[in-house]
């Protein structure tokens, strides 16, 4: 008689630690209908009111599909760097999530108090609107391509070490932007601010995460000199990052 056939199990992944499964489905699930009601709140306003709160749902729909696919690129091309944190929920907690919250209340307060000012002058509102909606949208493209381009060799978390996985990506939307993933968030970022119509909260964007990519680029292009020599440097000096006055 055979004996029975033994099959290698799966590292459990139980709540509460970096890859508990429960931990991503919950939050899937929450981003999905934000997502959703985020999408259809805007669409129904736009088309059933003239009222300008419809930047509000947008700014859900933006935010929520922004985390969702974080996760999703990380998991469907950097597999083994998946977990929890890859939504960036927390990230830079909890500054981010006041910022996002102070964008909110300047949107809601300005379309509500005051909703007939005219911030942009030649009536260009509508203008400049559809231009932070595009600008949201090649943001958020450039990002994630340049995610799922650079595969194992992307990371959440600067690495100061290289790994036998990392290899300098510099074909196809790293062949334009040196550092595409930060351009896409940055410019994604102030798109928001634009469609919102919030001036605060644009320029307030603006110089925090100036300040913040051109700090972490410096730390990481150290690194990336480390790892990869003469071959990064010739890339830096040939390759822009897209970023005004940043490399």
């Amino acid at each position: 008689m055979r004996p029975p056939t033994t099959h290698p199990t799966t590292p459990p992944l139980p709540p509460h630690q970096p890859k508990s499964l429960s931990g991503i489905a919950t939050r899937s699930f929450f981003l999905g209908i934000a997502v959703t009601l985020g999408l259809v709140s805007t669409i129904l306003i736009i088309y059933n009111t003239p009222s300008p709160l419809w930047r509000l749902p947008f700014f859900l729909f933006s935010l929520s599909l922004f985390h969702f696919l974080e996760f999703w690129t990380t998991a469907a091309y950097n597999t083994p760097a998946a977990e929890v944190d890859s939504f960036l929920l927390t990230s830079n907690w909890p500054h981010y999530a006041i910022a996002h919250t102070f964008a909110t209340l300047e949107c809601l307060a300005t379309h509500t108090l005051w909703p007939y000012i005219r911030w942009v002058p030649f009536d260009l509102g509508p203008c400049l609107t559809l231009l932070g909606v595009v600008v949201v949208l090649v943001g958020q493209v450039v990002r994630s391509v340049a995610m799922v381009q650079a595969g194992r060799s992307f990371n959440h978390h600067v690495q100061y070490r290289r790994q036998a996985s990392h290899v300098l990506v510099t074909e196809g939307v790293y062949g334009v932007l040196r550092h595409p993933s930060y351009f896409g968030f940055f410019w994604w970022a102030l798109g928001t601010q634009v469609v919102m119509g919030n001036v605060v909260s644009f320029v307030g964007y603006g110089v925090v995460l100036w300040r913040f990519f051109s700090a972490r680029i410096k730390s990481e292009e150290r690194a990336l000199v480390a790892f990869f020599g003469e071959e990064y440097e010739a890339y830096r000096r040939r390759v822009r990052v897209g970023i005004p006055f940043v490399g």
